[in-house]
């Protein structure tokens, strides 16, 4: 290297699954983009394990199809005690949005499948074996120096940097923001293993205070294991051939397992107090670590990465105000801390310490079970915090007390949350309603085609990167527009599963809902959301049409806390 500068738009420092994510998100747009990574290869075993519907959905959008890396679909996961049987069992199979609900994965062949698709994008450069030494952030960017393996020196000049540089991240530290949390005081040992036999299709949690353990098949024929150590016993020792053997041995003969990696950890439960300072983000392990007990920890990456890549791209391109990247933290960081919460959560029931907490636990969850709503909350994954925002980039909502509007239909749409993802069809053609989405602002018509609405809006929604959209019911014949914007709902998951005909929802890149409204207003809800995009110091605020809380949900929340208050006494 001459030392001569670079330019690029963004720098994205870390080229894992995150940051691969990341540089396919932005490829997509068409931004430039230099991604670096400190190492020359991918690290060839596994780590991460476990992919939910939403991670698979993001992926999607990164330009990933089905199949392009193999996953086994769980379709249960149980926990089991020693002393009382099943304590618990989530309900994981079929499908949500359009993914399983659940899924193993084998990290290596995910790594490897990003990063041959990042080659197709002639805006995206990716330079292995180079690291950030420093940067400063100035008035139009930021001045990263970077180091090559041969010790040749290098300054690039970007927009934007993207700190996806793991858990120990140099970006994070170099940013000096705070990173609470909590380390467990317990180590882990973690061992995965093939073998041609096994006929596990299920995840198990052995909440055995002698030794719990998590297990899990995953592709390949492959298996994991992770066995918490007691006091005294040392990394050194839980990794010799012979202690791993006597572990896996009630699960079938060691002879008949092929061991490929054994590796001692210690779980973390860290949250970034920021994911944004000035030009850089943190994103992935750099900003939040999670506990490996609810199998969110990459998920959350991956959620990071779409959150953030349409709103750099959008500020990059002048069709939004950079006052819009405010809006990752607010999003982000407050999901990140719930699941952290709901795998400290479980942690609690999969680590019992003692014969008597063990016990205890088992009959407050067995108990559980019998009551209706707590039974129905655990199973049917409702525990899991759902990927909404209270604050954040969309319209507000109508706050409680305020009247609403005469007439006003309606709907399953929350603004701030996730619009759903079903298979429409065009004659014979079919696809992933995201997939006809496109990669911009959608604005999505029920039943009535939105651009006969738009007037002039339509000229300023194209230019802000907008598509519009015409979803129909089943044999719709009145109103149905013409043209290749046009799609029809075959399962009737969005009309009426969603909205009725009439109505229409303005959709952010990403997927989360902006603005909604009866369809003939769409000229108001369009100049509604540019305007919010283009607003330099936006705040918006909290739901402005929340309504009452239904009984179910009170029902749920008053479950958890139940649930966490009784396990929490029982430590």
């Amino acid at each position: 290297m001459d030392g001569s500068d670079r330019e690029t738009e963004v720098l994205v420092v870390g080229f894992g699954p995150v940051g691969g994510t990341i540089a396919n998100l932005l490829g997509r747009y068409g931004v430039r983009t230099l991604a670096i990574d400190a190492a020359t290869e991918i690290f060839p075993q596994p780590r991460a394990i476990a992919l939910d519907n939403e991670a698979l959905r993001i992926l999607q959008a990164a330009g990933l199809p089905e199949g392009a890396f193999e996953t086994i679909a769980i379709p249960e996961v149980r926990y089991l005690s020693p002393y009382v049987g099943q304590l618990a069992r989530l309900e994981t199979g079929g499908c949500l949005d359009g993914h399983p609900k659940l899924v193993t994965f084998y990290q290596p062949e995910l790594e490897s499948e990003l990063r041959s698709r990042v080659r197709e994008y002639p805006s995206v450069s990716v330079e292995l074996g180079v690291e950030l030494v420093d940067f400063v952030e100035e008035t139009n960017g930021v001045r990263a120096r970077l180091r090559h393996r041969d010790g040749a020196e290098q300054t690039v000049l970007a927009k934007y940097l993207v700190g996806a540089d793991g858990a120990k991240s140099h970006v994070r530290k170099a940013l000096g923001v705070g990173f609470d949390g909590r380390s467990y005081a317990e180590d882990w040992l973690i061992v995965d293993a093939k073998r041609d036999s096994s006929s596990l299709d299920h995840i198990e949690f052995l909440c055995d205070p002698s030794r719990p353990a998590p297990h899990m098949p995953a592709p390949g024929g492959r298996e994991r294991w992770e066995f918490m150590l007691h006091p005294g016993e040392s990394a050194e020792e839980m990794e010799r051939p012979e202690k791993v053997r006597e572990l896996l041995s009630p699960w079938g003969s060691p002879d008949d397992m092929d061991v490929e990696r054994t590796a001692v950890y210690r779980f973390h439960a860290r949250t970034v107090e920021r994911f944004q300072k000035g030009r850089a983000f943190l994103a992935g392990d750099a900003a939040h670590i999670t506990p490996p007990f609810a199998g969110q920890g990459l998920v959350a990456g991956l959620r990071d990465a779409m959150n953030l890549c349409w709103k750099l791209t959008w500020v990059l391109r002048g069709r939004a105000a950079p006052g819009i990247l405010g809006s990752y933290d607010q999003e982000r960081r407050p999901h990140a801390k719930a699941m952290i919460g709901l795998a400290r959560l479980l942690g609690r029931i999969i680590m019992p310490t003692s014969r008597a907490q063990a016990l205890a636990t088992g009959v407050l969850m067995r108990s559980l079970r019998l009551i209706p709503p707590a039974r129905s909350y655990l199973e049917e994954l409702k525990i899991k915090p759902q990927n909404e925002f209270d604050r954040g980039l969309f319209v507000e909502r109508r706050r409680r007390g305020l009247r609403r509007r005469p007439a006003q239909p309606r709907t399953q749409l929350t603004r701030g949350a996730m619009f759903p993802q079903a298979w429409i069809q065009r004659g014979s053609d079919g696809c992933w309603s995201d997939d006809a989405l496109g990669h911009g602002l959608a604005l999505v018509g029920f039943g009535i085609d939105p651009e006969r609405h738009l007037g002039q809006s339509a000229a300023a929604f194209r230019a802000a990167g907008g598509t519009c959209i015409l979803l129909c019911h089943r044999g719709q014949r009145i109103h149905r527009g013409e043209g290749e914007h046009v799609w029809e709902d075959i399962s009737g998951a969005f009309i009426p599963g969603v909205a009725p005909v009439g109505w229409a929802a303005v959709v952010r890149p990403d997927r989360t809902i902006l603005h909604d409204g009866p369809v003939t207003e769409a000229a108001r809800l369009v100049g509604e959301a540019l305007a919010l995009l283009g607003a330099e110091d936006a705040q918006p605020g909290r739901s402005e049409e929340m309504g009452p809380v239904s009984y179910t949900h009170l029902r749920a929340h008053e479950t958890v806390l139940v649930i966490s208050y009784a396990v929490f006494c029982l430590k």
